[in-house]
């Protein structure tokens, strides 16, 4: 985020775009419910009518995979009418007079017909943005995993910088992280193309630093990314898989691929608190530890740095994370882990990461910092671009974008589009179907369906119906509602009983080779002699909660 999570209660505007916030960030939420109370003008985009949809002064419900056109269409509307921020642009942006041409291909007429939602409505939208002053968006998955994931981004650039809503406060371009340390992972270089901080492992410079910190010689060539990495061993390539609190079996897209890939392998270690699907699957099972029987970090999605606190001994045989990937480095001859806490590993991180330069558990004992936070005296920074961009000009530089359909679309076979999301009540499964109470709220998947669809394929609220797509196929349980619009359904990926990802496709944004799990075509039958209807235990309240 380039502004923090509080700053959203202070928004003139918010565009909440490619979220399902009260599920998926409830605390996000309250922030954002509280500037609605204050006056703020809400914009939700989402092709589901979602929660925060009860909030907002303009719902857009475009079709999935329309983005581009949507976002271009509102910056086409903002510079028609002079609403842009001219002396922000001519100060500090670069590159403007190429996307006004681009613009030129994103007339109203044209955006409409594309994603399905009313032109005078994108003006609407667009003019709030753009003159109710700060304004902020925030975005999360359902904007990144598509194969023009990259472009969705940029266009989202695009219109904060168009409009000065950058560099201040309650402004900004905010996504939000799709787990609780995914943003400390990242930072900590669990990327294949950069060392922690974001310093490029093809850079000499930066190359030579850990070099010389580390001992030892390092490739300048970028690795695989996640979902490459499991190509690289279902063909062969990659023999051996070490994976550590995750559980792909479950999460990853085109997953009877993954599981195949993963029964290939010459050996597979899983390093987690349970024992897993993917787990079960491997030839050794190392018990890490929970997050209260260690001590570290982690970095939210506001980049703010929290300590974590040991409250109880590991159970078991679990032990931390860090210790394990040390003993197994010693056991193979590795020089340089012999640390003996996780707070030398976090001086290290200080010594190396200069975004992290200033953060130590001294200070982090007095409360959290958000990074960049460059030296022992530096207080942490709230908000990010307030003088410069991180570009070599400095400058903040607008992307020129053309519409590129999703890679999978829906024909005669596979009639309808699905999209997936989370439930308020599970996480990815792993941890929260293990809590009696969460069961009873959301026990089973479900399909979410329009009543329109259901009648068409003659299917009831409570019907079992099997769902197939170009990859696997499962059963699950549907619930009609007019959550979803005609054509498309959703479900979640929590329920390993109902694995949504087998459906899913792997298609990869060219650039950060993000999978298409928001895109689907499938196609579903009534399942006849299936049980009786009986939904899940939940009230209607809460079923509409769940299926938001």
């Amino acid at each position: 985020m380039t502004n923090s999570t509080k700053e959203l209660g202070d928004a003139a505007a918010i565009l909440a775009i490619g979220t399902n916030t009260t599920a998926a960030h409830p605390i996000v939420a309250l922030q954002v419910k509280d500037a609605v109370k204050k006056g703020a003008k809400l914009i939700v985009v989402n092709p589901k009518e979602i929660e925060l949809c009860r909030f907002a002064h303009i719902f857009l419900q475009p079709k999935p995979g329309t983005d581009v056109p949507l976002l271009m269409g509102m910056a086409r509307v903002i510079r028609d009418e002079g609403l842009h921020d001219t002396a922000f642009i001519a100060e500090r942006c670069e590159n403007f007079e190429e996307l006004e041409k681009s613009l030129e291909t994103f007339d109203l007429d044209t955006v409409e017909s594309i994603t399905g939602v009313p032109k005078d409505k994108i003006a609407e939208a667009a003019r709030v943005y753009a003159t109710e002053d700060p304004a902020s968006i925030i975005y999360c998955m359902g904007i990144t995993q598509h194969t023009h994931g990259t472009d969705n981004v940029l266009a989202i650039s695009n219109l904060a910088l168009m409009t000065g809503n950058i560099g201040k406060p309650s402004s900004g371009v905010n996504p939000l992280r799709g787990q609780n340390n995914v943003q400390g992972a990242c930072d900590m270089g669990s990327l294949p193309n950069v060392y922690p901080g974001y310093q490029a492992v093809s850079s000499p410079e930066h190359k030579a630093k850990f070099e010389s910190a580390w001992g030892c010689a390092l490739s300048d060539s970028p690795g695989l990314t996640h979902t490459e990495i499991f190509d690289a061993v279902h063909s062969g390539k990659i023999k051996s898989l070490y994976v550590v609190g995750e559980n792909p079996y479950l999460t990853e897209a085109n997953a009877c691929h993954v599981r195949e890939a993963m029964e290939k392998a010459d050996f597979l270690v899983v390093q987690d608190l349970f024992m897993t699907e993917t787990a079960q699957l491997a030839h050794v099972v190392l018990p890490g530890a929970s997050f209260a029987e260690k001590d570290g970090t982690f970095t939210n999605t506001e980049r703010r740095v929290q300590r974590v606190r040991k409250v109880i001994e590991p159970l078991g045989g679990a032990k931390p994370d860090w210790w394990i990937t040390c003993e197994i480095a010693k056991r193979l001859n590795g020089k340089g882990f012999d640390y003996s806490s996780s707070k030398e590993i976090m001086q290290e991180i200080a010594s190396l990461t200069p975004s992290y330069g200033g953060i130590s558990y001294e200070r982090l004992e007095q409360g959290s910092l958000q990074w960049p936070c460059p030296t022992e005296d530096h207080p942490g920074t709230r908000i990010l671009h307030t003088e410069r961009f991180a570009t070599p000009s400095g400058k903040g530089k607008f992307m020129p974008l053309t519409y590129r359909k999703s890679a999978e679309e829906v024909d005669e076979q596979y009639p309808l589009l699905l999209t997936t999301d989370r439930s308020l009540y599970h996480f990815h499964g792993t941890m929260t179907r293990r809590v009696f109470g969460l069961n009873i709220l959301e026990k089973e998947e479900q399909l979410k369906i329009h009543p329109k669809d259901a009648s068409l394929f003659g299917v009831k609220d409570g019907d079992l119906v099997r769902v197939a797509s170009r990859r696997g196929e499962l059963e699950a349980r549907a619930f009609v509602t007019d959550r979803c619009p005609p054509g498309m359904v959703s479900m979640t990926f929590h329920f390993a009983e109902t694995p949504t990802n087998v459906l899913t496709s792997c298609e990869l944004d060219p650039v950060a080779k993000t999978p298409e799990t928001k895109v689907c075509a499938i196609r579903i039958e009534r399942l006849e002699g299936a049980r009786p209807a009986e939904v899940s235990d939940l009230s209607n309240q809460n079923r509409g909660q769940a299926a938001g």
